[in-house]
């Protein structure tokens, strides 16, 4: 597509993430952050995991952004003692004709909203793991396909709290994105306050459909990135795995550096961010906004790491440091 096409376009539908955004913004106060996270999710496929302690709107977050869409969209809520049918669906038996029926499970929807998903267990996650990465479910000896678009927004309470499971590695690297999120300020508190006890909630209105999404997911592949800017995302991975051949000294830190996903998911959350800042090009600036959420729960720190009490965003930190930006 020629580029003042392709910038016609983007600005076209800029408009309609500025709706999204007014819709959300109904339920929710603050969290530029997470919206634009899960925005970035919507368009490009991509599961968002959201990580922060009870009570900081994870689920009205995702719920809302589901209200913005003509899609199918359900909510599981994940204890210990779910079973992966509850997930997937089951066979149940007949007996007057002998043979045994098909009832699918709530991952037959478009948007699925895994509420507290650190609290399944493992046979739950590897479950859930088939239809993340194959977009597919088997139930019994039968493999079906998922709805078209299928996004798994995934919401978790810190690791360390009383009755979590900490999730795969396998599992942690299929989320194209970790957000965390805080506390809100003063002002934003005051407002939530506001809106809960005194005024009436307003009702989010959809406002994009399933080929819309498809259509934005093409125009975001369209987003130029230059060839350095490539290669910076590339050290910036490889950074996380031989740190001290870029010239960072934080190799007793790490266990594992960022997988092959990180490089793609890097890349295609930059031209996604760009996109939401109605841009039909990359900068510097959006790899360096958006590789945190990209890398943070890709680099597995050694005990070493967690006796100083440092964390996987410092080593991006320090990396950001080291590695020369384009």
């Amino acid at each position: 597509m020629p580029l003042e096409e392709l910038k016609a376009q983007i600005e076209e539908k800029h408009l309609v993430v500025n709706r999204i955004r007014e819709e959300i913004g109904k339920v929710l106060v603050g969290q530029r952050d997470l919206i634009d996270g899960l925005l970035m999710g919507l368009f490009t496929r991509g599961h968002i995991l959201i990580e922060g302690v009870p009570g900081l709107a994870k689920t009205s977050a995702v719920k809302a952004l589901a209200d913005t869409v003509h899609a199918d969209f359900k909510r599981i809520q994940f204890t210990p003692d779910l079973l992966p049918a509850d997930l997937v669906g089951t066979e149940i038996y007949r007996p007057k004709t002998g043979d045994f029926s098909i009832k699918k499970g709530p991952l037959f929807n478009n948007i699925i909203l895994a509420d507290e998903i650190n609290r399944a267990p493992s046979k739950v996650q590897s479950a859930l793991l088939e239809a993340m990465q194959e977009r597919q479910v088997t139930i019994g000896d039968t493999t079906f396909p998922l709805p078209d678009p299928f996004l798994v927004m995934a919401t978790q309470n810190p690791i360390e709290q009383e009755g979590t499971y900490p999730l795969p590695e396998a599992q942690v690297d299929r989320f194209m994105l970790k957000i965390l999120i805080d506390y809100p300020d003063k002002v934003e508190e005051k407002e939530i306050m506001k809106r809960v006890g005194f005024d009436a909630a307003e009702a989010v209105q959809p406002v994009l459909n399933p080929l819309e999404i498809k259509s934005i997911g093409g125009l975001i592949n369209g987003v130029y990135m230059d060839e350095k800017l490539k290669d910076y995302i590339v050290d910036l991975v490889f950074a996380t795995r031989n740190p001290a051949a870029y010239h960072v000294d934080v190799a007793d830190y790490i266990q594992f550096g960022a997988s092959p996903r990180a490089t793609i998911f890097l890349s295609l959350a930059a031209r996604a961010y760009a996109f939401l800042q109605g841009r039909a090009y990359v900068t510097p600036q959006d790899v360096k906004t958006i590789a945190p959420a990209v890398l943070r729960h890709r680099i597995l720190l050694t005990y070493e790491a967690e006796a100083e009490d440092i964390d996987t965003d410092q080593i991006i930190g320090r990396i950001f440091d080291s590695v020369e930006v384009p």
